[in-house]
């Protein structure tokens, strides 16, 4: 196993793969395929980690992390890590609402009276929008499950559309919080509440929840609630100068498309609000340690963050038969066969998916290259970090699910 995070408290006991019922040989068959792809130069490098029965079986770093400087990728390299944000924001509105300081069926204006009365986009023949009333307005749990009708302006071409910011990292670059809020007031939900899955701003909303309830910045609450608590010493919503040198960067250069790419995060940048859609940097090991707290249900050690019935909530499939499912469709056609619980996609069935995995088990990923799954099943979390913003990133994602469950010896 090849560990070279300068992490020393890492909760996960470091084992020999077998131990575990992984075959080391096998493995060596999920290292080939991603040196394939950074020899290939469709990834500049990544790391992959992999937990089982609460052990640490698997870290690996492969190929560059800084791909003009030539600089090997380490295990330790921090990542910008999108969309796998908002499984910690979700998080710690599922601990305010065991607190009683919210409950899943609050409107969102309960909590956000700026957003009290958010209206349905309704287009004319003609292709003009017209505006209505809901039949209801979007709660906790639609933001959750992202039934909000709340979408990005890069989602779509309508009218509707075209109101919307651009994205989670795009807004907190541009808009302060509040004109951030005036514009998501003024812009028409999709559809009424509950009707479908659509992407968007729900868990950014999530996020303004949060330091509205407790008056604390998002950050604060993230550090006090989870990242102190296990330990996710490289995990924050900003890069420091100090560890710029550990950050991995993409290609000057989409390889597919050949469109321009940089970096979402600057040494010691500042953005204008922490953005729980999207804004957190994280390593592979931080990662881990956050998903052993889910793969817990809810305990790591003797840190226990959620009772069990909760995180069992939150990875169940929230999407009844009225919610039209929009996740393959919109999102990853080898996601066919998953619904949403509140905070993650859920597996409703061992097949459906072109992707290999488990009845229960759930993921999320990040738009910059990132990707991680738990199977309670299998008792199995894997984490894979990588700089890779354009479309090969769903490449990425079906490669090291199956190169993980070949691995799988026993």
């Amino acid at each position: 196993m090849n560990v070279k995070s300068n992490n020393m408290d890492f909760p996960l006991e470091p084992i020999q793969p077998e131990d575990v019922g992984f075959s080391s040989e096998r493995l060596g068959i999920l290292r080939e395929i991603f040196s394939r792809e950074v020899e290939a130069q469709r990834i500049p490098g990544c790391v992959i980690g992999i937990a089982r029965a609460g052990k640490l079986a698997w870290l690996e770093a492969i190929g560059q992390r800084q791909p003009n400087a030539g600089e090997a990728m380490t295990t330790d390299t921090i990542f910008s890590v999108a969309s796998m944000t908002k499984l910690m924001t979700s998080v710690i509105i599922m601990q305010l609402f065991e607190e009683g300081r919210l409950m899943l069926g609050d409107p969102v204006g309960t909590h956000l009276p700026v957003l009290a009365r958010l209206q349905v986009a309704e287009f004319t023949p003609d292709g003009g929008l017209e505006n209505r009333t809901a039949a209801r307005q979007p709660t906790i749990q639609d933001l959750l499950r992202h039934t909000s009708g709340l979408t990005y302006k890069n989602r779509g071409t309508t009218s509707a559309h075209a109101l919307y910011p651009e994205s989670s990292t795009s807004a907190s670059q541009s808009l302060t919080k509040s004109e951030f809020l005036k514009i998501l007031s003024g812009c028409p939900l999709l559809f009424d509440p509950g009707a479908k899955w659509e992407y968007g701003f729900s868990t950014d909303v999530l996020g303004f929840i949060i330091e509205a309830i407790t008056g604390n910045s998002l950050g604060e609450e993230m550090n006090k609630r989870i990242w102190t608590p296990l330990g996710m010493s490289d995990t924050s919503f900003e890069l420091p100068g100090s560890k710029a040198q550990r950050y991995a960067h993409a290609f000057d250069r989409d390889p597919l498309s050949g469109v321009p790419q940089s970096a979402p995060h600057l040494p010691d940048g500042k953005r204008l609000w922490e953005g729980g859609g999207g804004g957190a940097l994280s390593t592979a090991p931080d990662y881990l340690k956050f998903l052993a707290m889910m793969s817990g249900l809810g305990t790591s050690g003797e840190t226990r963050l959620l009772g069990r019935k909760t995180v069992e909530l939150m990875t169940a499939d929230h999407l009844g038969p009225e919610t039209v499912n929009q996740i393959a469709d919109t999102m990853d056609l080898a996601a066919a066969g998953y619904g949403f619980g509140l905070g993650v996609a859920v597996r409703r069935s061992d097949g459906i998916s072109a992707m290999p995995g488990t009845e229960g088990d759930y993921y999320w990923s990040g738009v910059f290259g990132t990707y991680f799954w738990v199977d309670p099943y299998e008792e199995l979390s894997v984490v894979m970090m990588a700089a890779a913003p354009g479309e090969t990133r769903l490449r990425q994602r079906q490669l090291v699910r199956a190169g993980v469950y070949q691995a799988i010896a026993d």
